[in-house]
């Protein structure tokens, strides 16, 4: 018998809805009818998304610069293998963070942008990755993600100027993201986050009792520390509520760790792919990558020299050649990260590359000499009107912490500036 079925399109899916059946419960990926029909003041609003990866030796600016600015440029050697994907990304030349210097250190300021030299350095600041997951994290289990091919070094920093440690292991990012928890754990989740909020809650009742014998100065002061208690807290809370949603269930086999530390591409490589992963059902909306720079031979044909020695090649024509080969790869493993995205249809029109800004850089514009200054910029995807390369002053640089702020106000937070900036960056526009 045909029954009518009545489609409500006044009604949107909630966010968090649960698929339940013979005792069991799976979370959905963010989709379309997650909004209200017809695009009116959608419930929920589409999620825009930020992947930072980064390389700590630069990248030959010779094969990654178009000689001509804008549209229409000759792809250099690096950018061949983009050919499909030109419309989806712009080539950034010209620009560094004013006030940064001092070589392989500046790695630290790759994302916050906080001045330093070699000599010295002032009190780093909040990444631009954590400033979007304190404002617009709340939203996915995992406020952001920082990770890493090896090591625990990352760019993504707190506002006190803490490095976070970055996860270089795709096998372990997998169980974290996709493999539920045992009872037990679930339970001491939920305990480490309450036991943190009471920790919270007697910090600031001690504290709050010193307020009447301080000064103005010394009480916006304290203001200013209760509410990152209370940002704490509500992190806390957040913790603990996610504690017993599951997982999302994904049909990808537990990735194995590439064994050979020197194998860089396939570190990369299986890293994006969890990355991937992690964005297409929504588990987190803010990612860095640190990519880093091994010594060890990249395991690649017509290469037999260390990736870092080959990096400071001091323009010896065959470091030049063999530097080439490993970079042209990391370019093409980049390319075939934002294909993934790109393939990832979201239901309405859009793909996941459409809503995730993907940027490529490193601090280093000249890895040989240690040059700061004009740093190589790939930025894809985020709804941004890409196909040109933006070409600025090599000699005086433009501010990339504008990109920044084109980036924060495109993915959804309301800021005029960052760091440093001046503004937004001029050519960067939304499609």
């Amino acid at each position: 018998m045909n029954r009518r079925v009545h489609f409500d399109f006044q009604r949107s899916l909630d966010r968090r809805t649960l698929l339940k059946g013979a005792g069991v419960a799976m979370a959905v990926p963010w989709l379309s009818a997650m909004q209200s029909a017809f695009g009116e003041s959608a419930a929920v609003p589409t999620p825009r998304r930020f992947v930072a990866m980064s390389l700590s030796l630069g990248l030959l600016a010779d094969n990654l610069n178009p000689q001509e600015r804008g549209a229409g440029y000759k792809a250099p050697r690096y950018l061949e293998s983009l050919e499909d994907l030109r419309h989806h990304f712009t080539v950034i030349s010209g620009t560094s963070h004013p006030g940064v210097s001092g070589g392989h250190r500046a790695e630290a300021s790759l994302l916050t942008a906080a001045p330093m030299t070699a000599a010295a350095q002032s009190r780093n600041t909040i990444s631009i990755d954590q400033l979007l997951a304190k404002h617009l994290g709340n939203e996915t289990r995992f406020p952001s993600l920082v990770l890493g091919l090896s090591g625990s070094n990352s760019p993504s920093y707190t506002e006190t100027g803490s490095m976070i440690p970055a996860e270089s292991s795709p096998a372990q990012l997998f169980t974290r993201l996709f493999v539920a928890d045992s009872p037990a754990d679930r339970a001491r989740q939920v305990q480490r986050a309450r036991e943190g909020r009471s920790i919270m809650d007697l910090v600031a009742d001690d504290t709050r009792a010193l307020e009447r014998q301080l000064g103005p100065g010394d009480r916006r002061r304290l203001d200013a520390y209760f509410t990152s208690v209370r940002d704490l807290e509500q992190r806390l809370m957040a913790n603990e509520a996610w504690v017993n949603r599951p997982k999302p269930a994904v049909d990808v086999t537990k990735p194995i760790d590439v064994g050979n530390p020197n194998d860089f591409v396939g570190r990369q490589r299986l890293m994006n792919d969890v990355v991937r992963l992690a964005l297409v059902t929504d588990s987190t909306r803010f990612i860095t990558l640190h990519l880093g720079g091994g010594g060890g031979v990249v395991p690649i044909e017509g290469v037999d020299e260390g990736y870092h020695a080959l990096s400071h090649h001091g323009l010896d024509a065959e470091k030049l050649v063999q530097l080439a080969i490993v970079e042209t790869e990391v370019i093409r493993a980049w390319g075939d990260f934002l294909r993934s995205l790109q393939a990832a249809d979201e239901g309405d029109g859009g793909t996941t590359l459409d809503r995730t800004t993907v940027l490529l850089t490193s601090n280093l514009g000249n890895a040989s000499s240690h040059d700061t200054r004009n740093m190589p910029v790939l930025v894809a995807g985020g709804g941004f009107r890409h196909g040109s390369h933006l070409a600025f002053d090599q000699k005086n640089n433009h501010p990339l912490p504008n990109l920044f702020v084109s980036v924060l106000q495109r993915t959804g937070l309301q800021t005029e500036s960052f760091a440093t900036s001046t503004g937004t960056l001029p050519g960067l526009e939304p499609a």
